[in-house]
């Protein structure tokens, strides 16, 4: 009797011959060395060392550290001259363990200073069309003069030195601030409002030609501290326009006045609510506190149309505070409707708000609070509860941009009240995106200003999350049968970007002021990559564990990207090196196609390639063990009568089966009568999970998910074996667009012909008749 240890063995030589070849690909003549390129490869070179402040595990280490900076603002808008003027008191507190020699300020307005150098960054040729606003601006004005007025910089009353280099004001405090120590200043500034719809700002203000009134959405509106954290010192890279802002988190108490028939929301909880709320309002606010099924309107649109006609020349002043925000902004006009609803959060109620003018509605009154909430919700089970009070959507024409608890977003219906679904949409899609950055990157708080992807990547792909979701809990609001309509987030979507032009595109790891397209780059490339690891590398369980895990540690401190990477794979247990390396780094795309097929049958005979390895050998077949052949069906050693014959007639396979197993487990064994080489090809730089679907003459569909590792000893090309009882009649590699990829000629096989141009033009003539 033969050992089945023995006779696999021998098997093993025989079968594994493809393999090995497949591997070790042996040259004719010695390649060059070369250092490790193997897309598998860990990230060891592209990662920083773990420390103290930051762990391996891409958790906060034992001496992580930040930096407060706390706010004391007295803030006067002039309705009538759109100028802002501000008085703050800052307290730096210095955690770190560096004795800091002077302070950073970050003064955004003066990207829009008369001098301001962000203009001259950029190529700028005269296109075939621009937007009559835009064309004005840049050709027919002398240019809007927005950058701050600094009045004074003091301390106790007395003046500091100071110096200002574009957007940052670096302050001297004549000694260094010790580690733990915290040092006070104030600072007296001004500067004329922009309006937004015309200097495209992020905020500003829009104005009403019909009944003569401003709509205002003011942020990036005070001086603000910059970051100093383990990673870089300070983060004092000047604002250009695009990378957005890093800040440290803080306690803010702000007074805000305005004109007294202002309506006026902001950062933070409301301290006068009494006194400028009116009794009615009061009564309103009250039941919204309870309302957890639908809005309740505290300012209706008849009282807003009504406060439109008066212009007062009173003012009235808003108080409010906020702890442990990053930044502050508020929303003010005469021209808004108001409305609340309640939203029940773990153990906690929070208000979902809405404001907006009646040229937002119906469409802000139906949809807007409603997307509010349903974010909440949404990001809540995805990351944390939301921590704060509140969270405020505000209708500004073009506008989509997030402050804590506040964001600005457009979407407005035609003059008579109807609109379309691309409006509709795209105005939920622009609130639950901007509501959603209070979790990225106002609670998880990146820089955005050198990691763009870490707010708008993370948070789009929440959004897409979200959006679905909203569908579900909203069917109503979309069309029968189909789900929300995301513009980023599948796979599919991204394709074009990724197969275009790679002069024109740029690694995700980027700073956003040097990349081409920023929207593809720092959203929605970002964001399919992390819907791809979620639904088909990682699955959703491990990838929601994971991101969760990440949202939590980093709640209130600043992350790194290497901390994110470190996270997603320390709580998975899920090697993403690749992933990351492929999708983040590079500008790589996947391309995964069916090379070529063979089939093979199973006999006795020896077959022509064992032979010659045989004789190369100086052996005979009776030197070999009993043997099982397979005979590739194009091949030589094929005749017709393999094609009727089954595993019964290969005598060496029926001997060992007899020998070695009882007839209980010879009726379990398998019979297949197909036996398949598959190879699959990967013309494209990113390793993926290899999908493929396989067809069967029954009409029967098999999927299979070979995992990316596949690709890990051969980056090119891999064959694998099948072996059926049924004929494989078509295969299809990601059959359901799973993997973003850019070329789905080579998907499939049998290979779907190509129509030829004189066919094109035959079915084009007949189509004239």
């Amino acid at each position: 009797m033969r050992t089945i240890k023995t006779t696999f063995f021998a098997l093993f030589l025989v079968f594994s011959a493809g393999l090995f070849a497949q591997e070790e690909q042996p040259q004719e003549e010695p390649t060059k060395p070369h250092t490790n390129n193997n897309a598998f490869r860990q990230l060891y070179q592209e990662f920083s060392t773990p420390n103290q402040y930051r762990t391996g595990s891409g958790a906060p280490g034992e001496a992580y550290y930040q930096n407060t900076a706390d706010y004391k603002m007295d803030i006067t808008l002039d309705d009538r001259t759109q100028k802002i003027f501000g008085e703050e008191e800052i307290t730096y507190t210095n955690n770190s363990p560096d004795a800091l020699e002077y302070l950073w300020v970050q003064l955004d307005q003066n990207v829009r200073a008369k001098d301001s150098k962000s203009p001259l960054i950029n190529g700028s040729g005269i296109g075939a069309v621009s937007q009559t606003g835009g064309f004005v601006s840049q050709y027919m004005t002398e240019g809007f003069d927005g950058g701050f007025n600094i009045e004074k910089v003091t301390r106790n009353g007395s003046p500091l030195n100071y110096t200002i280099n574009q957007t940052m004001m670096r302050i001297d405090m004549g000694q260094p601030l010790e580690a733990g120590d915290s040092y006070t200043f104030s600072i007296k500034w001004n500067y004329n409002i922009p309006d937004h719809t015309i200097n495209r700002a992020r905020s500003g203000y829009e104005h009403f030609p019909k009944d003569g009134n401003n709509a205002y959405v003011i942020a990036q509106f005070f001086p603000r501290m910059a970051v100093y954290n383990d990673v870089e010192g300070w983060q004092n890279y000047q604002f250009w326009g695009s990378g957005e802002f890093a800040l440290p988190f803080g306690d803010y108490e702000v007074n805000i006045t305005v004109p007294a028939d202002h309506i006026l929301d902001a950062t933070g909880t409301l301290q006068n609510r009494k006194e400028v709320f009116s009794k009615e309002m009061m009564k309103r606010y009250e039941k919204a506190r309870t309302s957890y099924d639908k809005p309740v309107i505290i300012v209706t649109q008849e009282e807003a149309e009504e406060a439109e006609k008066g212009f007062s020349e009173k003012t009235k002043t808003w108080k409010f505070k906020a702890e442990n925000v990053r930044d502050y902004g508020f929303a003010t006009s005469r021209k808004f409707i108001w409305d609340m609803q309640a939203v029940k959060l773990g153990e906690r109620t929070v208000m979902a708000v809405s404001m907006y003018p009646k040229e937002g509605n119906p469409l802000w009154e139906e949809f807007s609070t409603k997307a509010v909430a349903s974010t909440l919700k949404s990001y809540s089970a995805h990351t944390f509860d939301y921590p704060y009070p509140k969270a405020i959507s505000v209708h500004a024409k073009n506008q989509g941009m997030e402050y804590p608890m506040i964001c600005w977003n457009y979407g407005r219906p035609n003059e008579d009240g109807t609109y379309n679904d691309r409006v509709k949409y795209g105005m939920i899609s622009v609130i639950i995106h901007e509501v959603g950055h209070n979790f990225f990157p106002m609670i998880v708080n990146s820089d955005e200003r050198q990691w763009g992807w870490m707010d708008e990547g993370l948070d789009t792909f929440m959004q897409y999350v979200a959006e679905q979701e909203f569908g579900e809990e909203f069917p109503d609001a979309i069309a029968p049968n189909q789900k929300y309509p995301s513009r980023r987030g599948e796979p599919s979507k991204i394709v074009n970007y990724m197969k275009g032009n790679q002069d024109f595109i740029a690694p995700i790891m980027s700073n956003p002021e040097n990349v081409y397209q920023l929207g593809n780059n720092a959203y929605g490339k970002p964001a399919t990559a992390l819907n791809i690891l979620r639904e088909t590398v990682m699955g959703r369980e491990l990838f929601d564990h994971a991101f969760k895990t990440y949202s939590k540690r980093w709640m209130f401190k600043h992350p790194t990207p290497e901390d994110f990477f470190r996270t997603m794979e320390d709580a998975s247990a899920v090697d993403l090196d690749w992933f990351w390396r492929a999708w983040f780094y590079t500008t790589e795309f996947t391309d995964i196609g069916v090379k070529d097929v063979k089939k093979f049958y199973v006999t006795s005979k020896m077959n022509a390639q064992v032979r010659q390895m045989m004789e190369s050998r100086g052996m005979s077949e009776s030197d070999l063990p009993p043997l099982v052949y397979l005979v590739e069906e194009d091949s030589e050693d094929f005749d017709e009568s393999m094609r009727n014959a089954s595993l019964d007639d290969v005598s060496t396979l029926q001997e060992f089966i007899m020998d070695n197993y009882s007839a209980e487990e010879r009726a379990r064994l398998k019979k297949p009568k197909y036996f398949y080489e598959i190879t699959f090809e990967k013309p494209g730089g990113i390793p993926m999970p290899l999908i493929v679907e396989y067809t069967y003459e029954d009409g029967s569909k098999e999927k299979v998910t070979y995992p990316a590792q596949v690709w890990r000893k051969n980056d090119k090309e891999v064959s694998k074996a099948v072996a059926s009882d049924k004929e494989i009649t078509n295969i299809v590699v990601d059959p359901d667009l799973e993997t973003a990829d850019v070329d789905t000629s080579n998907n499939s096989w049998p290979r779907a012909e190509k129509e030829g141009e004189f066919e094109k033009f035959e079915q084009g003539q007949k189509g004239d008749k």
